[in-house]
């Protein structure tokens, strides 16, 4: 039986993906602040911040899934909310490295969670592959820091894989959960001009996604995890309105609006380009859920 490590198992993404990963038949165990090793599934302890881990964690597992991070939009980019953002993806992904490099532990592949953001918060009539340079802007430059650090373990010989996520739809959390609001109660609306792409997955493809990353040994690099069906802000809103039967008439929120209320963190609002799925495709990989409608009526009827 083959073990996997998840750090961020309790978050959204983490929580579904290891529960799959069970009934897969992989030996699961996750990385936490508050450690549990005789729960059904065991949370060994760490605290990136003060460089400190359960190496029992690392030692024999065969591939380690790492999902950590604080919210990017959890709250406003001060100048400490970023370096938060930026040293709980970092670091935690050096303790990582350091911890196998020191264990000799003998890992098959090491898989990150990166960001579409990776190519900037930008609208164009660009569509973005795995390939293109990173953005200038905060996330951009995050994503990258991030991935450059995963890269220390395919520099060791580990196959790596960098699993750049758009959007996640899940029944429950998430942005989904922020998006849903205005919409249920009829005052659902496109931001901005609503013209702005929005890169999008459903969370089963994604964790689909996570266990090919697995189980595929020619996967390697940098791969896009969105889906192929490409929406506005506004088409977004809108089908999601559909789907829950309501109303969709408001005027777009003014950018300036949002500009007052989140800041600089506006910019992922009122931005967004084309991400191709091509490379992940061409891997063999069938989405369950390609159309947008398809993927929110699944999970909300």
């Amino acid at each position: 039986m083959e073990s996997v490590l998840i750090t961020g198992g309790t978050g959204l993404i983490g929580k579904h993906l290891a529960n799959k990963l069970q009934v897969k038949g992989y030996k699961v165990a996750l990385l936490s602040r508050t450690g549990n090793p005789s729960a059904d599934i065991p949370v060994y302890k760490w605290e990136p911040d003060k460089n400190k881990i359960d190496n029992e964690a690392v030692s024999g597992t065969d591939y380690i899934i790492h999902l950590a991070g604080e919210g990017i939009g959890d709250k406003r980019w001060t100048k400490k909310r970023r370096q938060t953002i930026l040293e709980s993806r970092v670091k935690s992904c050096q303790l990582l490295f350091n911890t196998v490099r020191e264990t000799r532990s003998g890992i098959k592949a090491f898989i990150t969670a990166s960001g579409i953001g990776y190519y900037g918060s930008v609208t164009s009539e660009k569509i973005f592959c795995e390939a293109d340079h990173p953005g200038e802007d905060f996330i951009a430059k995050i994503c990258m820091h991030w991935e450059n650090e995963a890269d220390r373990f395919e520099n060791f010989g580990i196959r790596t894989v960098k699993i750049r996520t758009g959007i996640v739809l899940a029944e429950e959390g998430g942005a989904m959960a922020r998006m849903m609001t205005p919409v249920k109660a009829g005052i659902g609306s496109a931001l901005g001009n609503g013209r702005q792409y929005l890169p999008w997955i459903h969370i089963e493809d994604l964790c689909n996604i996570y266990t090919k990353a697995i189980e595929d040994k020619t996967l390697t690099g940098a791969c896009n995890a969105v889906a192929p069906d490409h929406k506005t802000n506004k088409e977004f809103m809108q089908t999601l309105a559909r789907v829950y039967d309501k109303p969709f008439f408001f005027p777009e929120i003014p950018a300036f609006v949002l500009r007052i209320l989140y800041g600089e963190m506006s910019g992922i609002l009122l931005n967004g380009s084309r991400i191709s799925s091509e490379k992940i495709m061409s891997s063999g990989y069938s989405f369950l859920f390609p159309d947008l409608e398809g993927a929110l009526r699944d999970l909300f009827h």
